[in-house]
């Protein structure tokens, strides 16, 4: 089973050379056409996937169904894995939307140009990948391990739905970052971007300050030639990667209510986030518009909450297509979110 591991990574590994060597070698400013083609593109590849999550686990390929899935006991046929790995990734994708907002506002802090930005967020998400893979590997264990955690899990989605519902979140502060503050007294950041560079040293600054206007950057003072300078750009990486963690703690459990067959859930995750970058620059400038997608989303995770409490229950009563049964009402739930913010927003204008 390792070796359809390293065929997936390979494949995503792939593909994010070619997006960052290739279409992106140059900084530039991602425009909407080519930021929906790519988001077009990443979601067809999700999509496809689950054609292949078919007939891999219909045929038992590669080990993949041959041991019963912790969530609900039983092995997974071609129908049910593609249930739910669709499923998840809806449930995934959806979630990962709330983080354009949080993105903008951390590229709007360290006045991160857009001609940048596609870079952060390729660093950002190969990390993420990373982090997210260890945390899947870890729930994983967990749920095999102790099925009751499952509960435990449920209750926290509940909890977090609730308080989006109730509470009105503040926006987020990214100097506060804990890591950032840390990072701002143990090594020196430059005041100014100096293009696609994280880090540079301060002989190299020196001279690329050379004939400014504005004389030499700040930062170099009671700096030593051969020191190393982290760029405004090192930082916001640093927070969307912080940024994403936080999230994850949301949105991981969630697909633990789907399924904790490890392919499944890391698969699923993995696609919904490689499309994160091109829905940002294609939504970046109108997702404060949809007011009630955040609405949407909290009922989404009480559902999902509600499905991990009562699962056995729900089976009974549903019968073997629940997930599928379950994928149309996430859907229909996040359309109504977006079609509602569009009438409030239409009859707003109209005033």
């Amino acid at each position: 089973m390792i070796w359809i591991w390293i065929a997936f990574i390979a494949f995503v590994l792939l593909m994010l050379a070619l997006d960052l060597g290739v279409f992106h070698r140059h900084a530039h400013e991602v425009n909407l056409r080519e930021a929906m083609l790519w988001s077009a593109v990443w979601i067809t590849l999700g999509l496809l996937f689950s054609v292949f999550v078919y007939f891999a686990y219909d045929a038992k390929l590669f080990g993949l169904g041959t041991e019963p899935d912790a969530v609900d006991g039983l092995l997974n046929s071609g129908a049910s894995a593609t249930q739910k790995y669709l499923l998840g990734y809806v449930i995934e994708k959806s979630l990962s939307v709330d983080n354009i907002f949080v993105i903008a506002i951390i590229f709007d802090y360290f006045h991160i140009p857009r001609k940048h930005q596609h870079r952060v967020l390729f660093w950002g998400i190969l990390g993420a990948l990373v982090l997210r893979g260890l945390m899947i590997a870890l729930g994983a264990r967990l749920v095999a391990e102790f099925h009751w955690i499952l509960y435990l899990f449920a209750i926290f989605l509940i909890l977090t739905a609730l308080k989006m519902l109730l509470l009105t979140s503040e926006s987020p502060k990214p100097g506060r970052n804990l890591l950032v503050r840390l990072i701002r007294r143990v090594l020196p950041v430059t005041e100014r971007l100096y293009g696609q560079r994280f880090v540079l040293r301060a002989s190299t600054i020196a001279a690329l300050s050379k004939g400014r206007r504005d004389g030499p950057d700040p930062a170099l003072e009671h700096v030593q030639p051969g020191k190393l300078l982290l760029t405004p750009l090192a930082l916001a990486l640093i927070v969307v990667e912080t940024t994403d963690v936080i999230f994850a703690i949301d949105s991981i459990p969630a697909i633990f209510a789907i399924t904790a067959d490890p392919f499944l859930v890391f698969t699923s995750n993995v696609f919904a986030i490689l499309g994160l970058r091109s829905l940002y620059f294609a939504l970046s400038a109108v997702i404060a518009r949809f007011h009630y997608l955040k609405t949407a989303l909290a009922l989404v995770l009480i559902v999902v909450g509600i499905k991990m409490l009562l699962a056995d229950w729900l089976h009974a009563l549903v019968g073997s297509h629940f997930n599928l049964y379950l994928l149309v009402v996430v859907l229909a739930i996040l359309a109504s979110g977006v079609l509602v913010s569009l009438i409030v927003e239409n009859r707003t204008r109209q005033k």
